[in-house]
């Protein structure tokens, strides 16, 4: 884990560098699109410090001047499948947004879904060494965490400080320079399976291109759908996307937890191809025009001409009506948003002081899905689009959009994460940290 540590490390310097040269492109590789962004900054602001430890931050001075989306290819449920395959699309999504914004990146930070995220809560506590709490108080308290055994084959994605106490002092954001003897530390840390952050980061590689950060997409989709008061008070935020929906939830301005489930838009489309067999592409087509899950009277009047291609006349002026339609799409909405609220039970949620829902990502957009999921769910449930960043194309402002939107905030000011500290090596945490991750070398 000593690699990790230093990988994670190696990649911030490597954003630093990135943004000390003024450019470097976000990527969000899903199952059904790979968005690619490219962000210019400019201004002074770039180089300052967030307010607080782990603070999300305001947004730093960057513009987005280049925008492009591609069909995925050889993802599956938010991981790759084909290599080849995806790192074409890469390719595809990285030389048009290149050619809009009409300069080079060599520098990316991607952001992906699935990996089977699980969440952990640690806690570490010291005594101060001087009156004041020093950088060096906080670094120690950090490697005082006893970190699980997460098991082999796993990586530590996000590993963050949530909340600070000093003495009997909770609910601290940032506690250097405050008098006390007592400093405690609470942390969530994030790990995924290790062979899908390999894969990700080999294929980026391939494409000629420098990884400078990797986030999950469940996180970076909640800071850019949620408004800061959610953020603040507690609320999750759950991203449907085309393989798979991330669900996270937040507090205090942190993610506390984070999970996936493994189904997405892509199977209610499926569900659609062979309740009314029809190709894919006429599945989708349905869907996005036609598509819902309330199902009123009008719906039963209403009929849609099928279409296709298959030559059998017959078959391809059929038609069904919108009701019947809604009839194949429901059951499977109503199965994602169970898994959701399994996950969301599981995480105590409910013992949040609020329990704002956010839905975003391209699967939020079936009409009547906020009504069902409040059902499913609970009261409160919203519609969230990624809150704005300047240059954004209109086309990339869409709930589908999220994650793309929340990379780039996320590239500008990350939260402060574990490896941010200088921890000093006789620290380590001792099991964990010997037992190697050694990706880094082997890819880099």
């Amino acid at each position: 884990m000593i690699e990790l540590y230093d990988s994670q490390r190696a990649m911030r310097n490597m954003r630093r560098a990135a943004m000390q040269r003024g450019v470097v492109a976000v990527l969000d590789v899903g199952t059904s699109k790979i968005a690619c962004l490219v962000l210019r900054f400019d201004g002074t602001d770039r180089f300052e410090e967030s307010d607080g430890i782990g603070g999300l931050a305001g947004q730093a001075g960057f513009r987005v001047v280049g925008a492009a989306t591609t069909r995925s290819r050889g993802v599956r449920y938010g991981e790759i499948a084909t290599m080849a395959e995806t790192e074409r699309a890469i390719r595809t999504a990285l030389q048009a947004a290149q050619k809009m914004a009409g300069i080079r990146v060599d520098h990316v930070i991607a952001c992906f879904s699935g990996a089977a995220p699980r969440s952990y809560g640690l806690a570490g506590q010291v005594e101060l060494e001087g009156p004041t709490v020093s950088e060096q108080d906080i670094s120690r308290v950090l490697s005082a965490c006893d970190l699980p055994d997460y098991g082999e084959g796993r990586e530590v994605l996000h590993a963050q400080p949530v909340n600070f106490a000093l003495d009997h002092r909770s609910g601290l954001g940032d506690p250097r320079g405050q008098l006390g003897n007592d400093l405690a530390v609470d942390m969530h840390m994030l790990t995924v399976d290790a062979d899908v952050i390999q894969n990700l980061a080999h294929c980026v590689k391939r494409c000629d291109l420098e990884l400078a950060g990797l986030a999950s997409s469940a996180y970076v989709s909640g800071i850019s759908a949620l408004v800061e008061d959610e953020q603040e008070l507690g609320a999750a935020c759950i991203d449907l996307g085309g393989g798979s929906a991330g669900v996270s939830i937040f507090i205090k301005k942190h993610m506390i937890y984070a999970d996936c489930v493994r189904i997405g838009g892509e199977h209610v489309t499926n569900d659609i191809s062979m309740g009314l067999q029809v190709s894919q592409a006429t599945a989708e087509r349905i869907k996005t025009f036609y598509g819902g899950v309330v199902a009123t009277g009008m719906d039963d009047r209403e009929m849609i001409e099928i279409g296709g291609e298959t030559g059998d006349w017959e078959h391809d002026r059929r038609t069904v009506s919108r009701a019947e339609l809604i009839g194949i799409m429901r059951p499977r909405v109503e199965e994602i948003l169970e898994e959701v609220r399994a996950q969301l039970d599981a995480a105590g949620f409910q013992h949040l002081p609020s329990q704002q829902i956010v839905l975003t990502g391209g699967g939020s957009q079936i009409p009547g899905l906020d009504g069902l999921a409040s059902r499913i769910l609970g009261q409160q449930v919203r519609l969230g689009r990624p809150l704005r960043v300047h240059g954004l194309p209109q086309a990339a402002t869409g709930p589908g959009f999220a994650s793309a939107v929340g990379m780039c905030l996320f590239a500008a000011n990350p939260q402060d994460e574990w490896w941010d500290f200088e921890i000093p090596v006789d620290r380590y945490p001792a099991r964990s940290l010997k037992r190697a991750v050694k990706w880094f070398k082997d890819n880099w």
